[in-house]
């Protein structure tokens, strides 16, 4: 196991739990209409509290692109998952609302399953350059049409279901946004130049803009605890299926190995669900304060 990429990674996820915190607190204050719309992003932008979002985002995806470049893809997305519990207990200090035996229980079933995953699978290894381009064309479009899928399904319904579903998007598209990053961080063995003006760094962009403001019209529907389980899980699930199906990365698969591995998918949507219908997220606590403020 590399400790460096965990370690690294470790701080990568505090960093984004405090980004996911501050973005989602200054993206609920928005109107509802501007989902999905880049009028949302050039709002927020003229948001300093928002643009400190950012900036704890960024150092965090560079302190998460450090720990891509010491260990493979399928074993940094699950370290980089551990943000949620860093992001939850600040959520809820944010909120000034307490955490439940639900919440908890959700949060530390999911990243079980994730620490399960991992320690059966044993991911290493894996090529992200020389890929044939039909394996990029395959692997990202079927991402992108998952992640638009899920973007149309969060428009028939509102609230928490909204959130969660388009944080699933935007998930997704972190996960290849991850691989992108990986990949781009091997081209620089070829020289900087070279590295700046090949394919992979403008499809970073664009993947990164993309799922950016899809993640933020989640922040916008409802609290965090609905958006952010929900990314926690579909970005390393993207991240570690790209990695062994496209990068080649080793992931055990034998009878034992594949039954743990099988429990820990389980037990992560085990704890997404304990966590979406937690009252945090539904707002059964915030209609019971305006019930107790009428009385």
């Amino acid at each position: 196991m590399n400790v460096t990429a965990i370690g690294i990674g470790l701080g990568a996820a505090f960093f984004l739990a405090v980004g996911f915190v501050v973005q989602q607190h200054a993206a609920s204050e928005e109107p509802p209409e501007e989902r999905l719309s880049f009028r949302l992003l050039l709002h927020l932008v003229r948001r300093p509290v928002w643009l400190a979002g950012i900036g704890a985002m960024v150092v965090g995806q560079l302190l998460g692109a450090a720990a891509l470049s010491q260990g493979s893809l399928a074993l940094v997305e699950p370290v980089l998952a551990t943000n949620l519990l860093f992001a939850l207990p600040l959520s809820a200090v944010w909120r000034r609302r307490h955490l439940g035996a639900r919440e908890w229980a959700g949060a530390v079933s999911l990243l079980a399953g994730l620490t399960a995953f991992v320690a059966a699978g044993d991911p290493y290894g894996g090529h992200t350059t020389r890929l044939p381009w039909p394996n990029w064309v395959l692997a990202g479009g079927s991402i992108a049409a998952v992640a638009a899928l899920l973007v149309l399904l969060g428009r028939r319904v509102e609230g928490a279901k909204q959130a969660t579903l388009w944080a699933a998007a935007a998930g997704t598209l972190y996960g290849l946004q991850d691989a992108l990053t990986q990949r781009t961080i091997a081209a620089f063995g070829s020289g900087v130049a070279a590295a700046i003006v090949d394919w992979p760094v403008f499809t970073l962009f664009f993947v990164a803009v993309i799922g950016l403001l899809i993640g933020q019209s989640a922040f916008e529907a409802a609290p965090l605890a609905a958006s952010l389980p929900a990314i926690t899980v579909a970005e390393p699930v993207t991240g570690i299926a790209f990695g062994v199906g496209v990068f080649d990365e080793h992931l055990a698969l034998g009878w034992p190995y594949l039954l743990v591995e099988l429990a820990g998918l389980a037990a992560m949507v085990v704890g997404v669900l304990f966590v979406a219908r937690s009252p945090l997220v539904t707002g059964a606590d915030r209609e019971e304060e305006r019930v107790e403020d009428a009385a």
